[in-house]
């Protein structure tokens, strides 16, 4: 089939669509990753192209390889076998980015015969100067749908000047050294991905429908891991059209369609005089919508991957079991409320929106950055849609792509999804040999050189050629990073527990405390041990006072006195002072007892003055009588 062939069957199923849905193009919006050559000089810069909506793309990586422009078959529509070509790499060689033209057959096509040959990418220059598109699946089933779930190749469509300037070099015999670059592809703004899949309950579309079933049965234990964990945040979707009023009462739309031609759905077989109609496949989106809704209003989520692939096995349209009462029976063995569900879903019947699938409708309009959903499946992975096939590896490997350095999840940082670029020369950047911490820290997108925390304790430094221990607790790691020593039973560090930063040699020693302290000989440098009689000895981190011949050093005084006089004079100043405090204690008691005998005295005295008479009376007073007078 011929490109206007082909173009004519596209524009006719549009037609078709926009007269049975009233819609057919959206804001369709074109991902990119960069492509940056490196030589020649007069091409070297970074570009734009399109990711191709097939194959895999290396989310949050590079490739890097050079073009090659084969001599025959350059729009890759046939196998290479037939013109003996082969672009393997050699062990320890290139890989090879094949350059083919546009035309003549299917992107898909192009990909497939250029993965056969050897080539680790594809690149498909335009045919016409235009903004870049994207290169799609072909909507035509044309026998051979099965290979299209096995490209494992990137692709990416380059525009027609930058393709005509890299045929141009290779005709010269330049080397065009090429590194595609798909790190930025997705944002990664924090620690959460939130991601969507636009899909369907229909099994029986084909190869699409097919590979769709497997990518959720196979992708499932990873989505439920990483939603139970909090790492991500997911949300099912489901695209409807809607009928236009002129053609309500057809038998399309109500064969289609529920709510009065508000939400409808192709023709499962696109037959409508057997098997399920367009209507089934409506009510079941709704089910499995309303069953995440209750499900997530629960906090477990992560059912609504049980339930699909339950689904999917228990009720296939094939065995005639595509029904509400065998997807009851999976919503019962699940434990989710039905009779929420049956409420969520309302009445089909009614002439009114329903509230579920208008929203749906809503989210299917793009905002911002990301483009109208009008592919099914489609997978939105922080809010850019993804690009490639729905692979196990490739969707999750997508997904590490959208967190923020450092913060994914350790399934992130597997030998099956990413290189750990820090086992090998420790990626450049500082390491500790002696306490095995090292600044290299492996993320997703590669490796980054970061001073580390260790069980609490921070290092500090540029993280490429040098880190050091900070803060309390610091010395407990490597000494710090300080100096540290022992000789003769003693250990010296100049790493001290009291301060949050530094090495400083400790007393006795002088250096930078880092690399080294050397003893300090005190004998020499310091005024210790210089009276008379003294003699200085040098010891490792100190030195030791003694006196010459039968003396005594005395270390308060810095003075050496005889071992003997210094006895005699003890004795003697001990008996001084027994004696004293002796002498002190009987003149106080003398004078405790004459004072006590004073006092007993003095009461005596005055109460016998009360009772006995005196010796000395004084004359009476000259108004005083006499009784015998009278």
């Amino acid at each position: 089939m011929n490109n206007s062939s082909r173009m004519r069957g596209k524009v006719s199923v549009c037609m078709w669509l926009l007269l049975l849905f009233g819609s057919c193009w959206g804001r369709f919006v074109v991902e990119k990753n960069s492509l940056k050559v490196t030589f020649p000089k007069v091409l070297k810069g970074e570009y734009e192209c399109a990711i191709g909506n097939f194959g895999i793309p290396q989310y949050g990586g590079t490739m890097v390889g050079f073009v090659a422009y084969p001599k025959a078959n350059r729009k890759a529509c046939k196998s290479f076998d037939e013109f003996d070509i082969s672009y393997k790499s050699k062990p320890g060689g290139f890989p090879t980015f094949l350059l083919v033209d546009r035309g003549d057959c299917y992107f898909t096509t192009k990909a497939w015969n250029a993965q056969n040959a050897g080539a680790a990418a594809i690149l498909v220059a335009d045919d016409k100067d235009e903004p870049l598109i994207t290169m799609d699946t072909p909507e035509e089933d044309s026998g051979r749908g099965d290979y299209l779930q096995n490209i494992s190749i990137p692709s990416a469509l380059i525009s027609r000047t930058l393709g005509d300037n890299f045929k141009k070099a290779i005709e010269n015999g330049d080397m065009i050294n090429v590194n595609l670059d798909w790190r930025e592809s997705l944002p990664h703004p924090d620690d959460r991905v939130e991601y969507e899949l636009w899909t369907n309950s229909n099994d029986e579309c084909g190869p699409k429908c097919d590979s769709q079933i497997d990518f959720i049965r196979t992708f499932k234990g990873a989505a439920q891991i990483l939603e139970k964990k909090g790492y991500t945040q997911f949300t099912p979707h489901y695209i409807t059209w809607y009928c236009p009023e002129v053609f309500l009462s057809s038998k399309q739309c109500k064969s289609q369609c529920i709510n009065h031609g508000r939400y409808c759905a192709p023709d499962p077989e696109q037959d409508f005089s057997k098997g399920y109609d367009g209507k089934d496949v409506v009510i079941q989106n709704l089910r499995q919508a309303c069953f995440f809704k209750v499900a997530n209003e629960s906090r477990k989520p992560w059912l609504w991957w049980d339930y699909v692939t339950d689904f999917s096995i228990r009720c296939p349209m094939k065995d005639k079991k595509y029904s509400k009462e065998c997807a009851e029976d999976v919503i019962n063995s699940l434990g989710i409320d039905l009779k929420k569900i049956n409420d969520c879903m309302g009445d089909s019947e009614a002439d009114e929106d329903n509230l579920v699938l208008k929203a749906e409708q809503d989210a299917q309009i793009g905002k911002k950055s990301r483009g109208d959903v009008t592919i099914l499946p489609t997978l939105v992975i922080n809010d850019r849609q993804y690009r490639g096939k729905l692979d196990r590896s490739a969707v999750l490997k997508a997904i590490c792509a959208g967190f923020q350095e450092t913060t994914e999840p350790v399934v992130c940082l597997s030998e099956d999804i990413q290189t750990n670029e820090c086992l090998e020369s420790n990626g450049g950047c500082w390491k500790d040999k002696n306490a095995n911490v090292t600044a290299c820290k492996d993320t997703f997108r590669g490796r980054i050189c970061e001073c580390p925390v260790v069980n609490g304790i921070k290092f500090v430094g540029d993280g490429y050629t040098h880190c050091q221990a900070s803060g309390l607790g610091r010395c407990e790691i490597n000494n710090g990073g300080c100096w540290k020593g022992s000789q003769d039973g003693k250990t010296f560090s100049a790493c001290s527990t009291y301060e949050t930063s530094g090495c400083k040699c400790p007393v006795g020693f002088k250096g930078d405390g880092v690399h080294s302290c050397e003893d300090v000989d005190e004998c020499k440098e310091k005024n210790v041990c210089r009276c008379r009689d003294c003699k200085c000895k040098n010891t490792w981190g100190s030195y030791e006072c003694s006196c010459r011949g039968d003396l005594l050093y005395i270390d308060e005084h810095d003075v050496c006195i005889s071992k003997k006089g210094s006895t005699e004079f003890s004795w003697s100043f001990l008996w001084v002072i027994f004696f004293g405090l002796a002498a002190a204690g009987v003149a106080g008691y003398a004078i405790y007892k004459y004072r006590i005998r004073s006092y007993m005295d003095s009461e005596i005295r005055a109460i016998m003055a009360q009772y006995m008479p005196l010796d000395n009376h004084g004359e009476p007073p000259p108004n005083h009588v006499q009784l015998d007078d009278i």
